[in-house]
């Protein structure tokens, strides 16, 4: 699915749709080049789901985690790592535990480490926005995208 977001609004409007989509347990890639909208999309959706408080980009601490209603949010930012074996350290396996939605920036660089996708979402420049490329990897990825389209009143295709 592909969504032009004119301006930053929009893409706050995507996180909100898939924060108001959301699964019970649910797994988002986010790829996109540095300012191209992810931790805004992140921001957007953590918001939505009743976070109150500062939302930190996790782009030096690597890992924020935010109590929801049920479980909590990890919002993970890896572009300061090399390998995934650098995330031995961040304790993810206990991270999982408790964790119903997963939000990772620059997930190549955590091949093997991570949760397998529900969602990618990949973020463009175009003119004064950018687009955003929605990927289902999963049931549960189509199923969101579904509810997502619905909401917002476009077709999905994956």
């Amino acid at each position: 699915m592909k969504i032009i977001l004119d301006d930053p609004e929009a893409t706050e409007s995507l996180g909100q749709l898939l924060a108001q989509a959301k699964p019970s347990l649910g797994v988002i890639y986010l790829y996109g080049e540095i300012g191209a909208g992810k931790s805004t999309l992140a921001r957007a959706l953590l918001r939505e789901l009743g976070v109150a408080g500062p939302i930190k980009s996790p782009t030096y601490t690597l890992i924020e985690r935010y109590p929801l209603v049920k479980g909590e949010a990890a919002h993970l930012d890896l572009y300061r790592i090399a390998t995934a074996g650098e995330l031995d350290f961040l304790g993810l396996d206990e991270v999982a535990e408790n964790t119903v939605l997963w939000l990772v920036e620059w997930p190549e660089r955590g091949q093997g480490a991570l949760p397998k996708a529900d969602l990618l979402i990949e973020l463009e420049p175009h003119g004064d926005g950018r687009v955003a490329n929605l990927r289902s990897e999963t049931q549960t990825g189509a199923a969101w995208l579904a509810r997502v389209s619905k909401m917002a009143g476009f077709r999905a295709s994956s």
